[in-house]
């Protein structure tokens, strides 16, 4: 297991980098399992990353809160964004198609829901204020640690 990394980002447009490498680097299979408190960014990172996987910086990418995934064609192949946050743990996740989605990139708000359904190799991002409104202190682990150097790297 790779040690976590722990980067400081200033401001909004450093996370938005960060999700545009984050969307560089994942590949069909991978789970990107976004955790940390409310209006800490999870949905902001989820859109950088969208946006920048699908190379269309307007994409609409609205929040799944309400519908709890949406799905997206991208050209590395579909992705779902799911917010668990209403779920009460991972036996909803059927009827949401977790193992199908579980073939393209998923990135999952509020991870701990998945309980045993975890994905074992999934990228761990923990976001957290860090001083003003815009900066955040970010935790990756869970790549190897080829991958997520790469990741972290400015």
């Amino acid at each position: 297991m790779t040690s976590p990394l722990t980067l400081t980002l200033p401001d909004e447009a450093a996370t938005r980098a960060l999700a545009a490498r984050a969307a560089r680097l994942s590949r069909p299979g991978d789970a990107i399992l976004l955790d940390g408190p409310l209006g800490a960014g999870k949905s902001s990172f989820a859109r950088a990353f969208l946006r920048a996987a699908s190379g269309d910086a307007g994409l609409e990418v609205p929040s799944p809160t309400f519908t709890l995934v949406q799905s997206y064609d991208l050209p590395v192949g579909p992705a779902h964004h799911m917010d668990l946050y209403r779920l009460d743990g991972p036996a909803a996740l059927t009827e949401l198609g977790w193992e199908e989605a579980r073939e393209g990139i998923v990135l999952v708000e509020w991870p701990d829901r998945l309980g045993p359904l975890t994905p074992a190799d999934a990228l761990r991002i923990t976001l957290l204020p860090a001083g003003s409104e815009e900066a955040r202190r970010v935790t990756l682990a869970g790549w190897d640690a080829r991958r997520l150097e790469a990741f972290a790297a400015a």
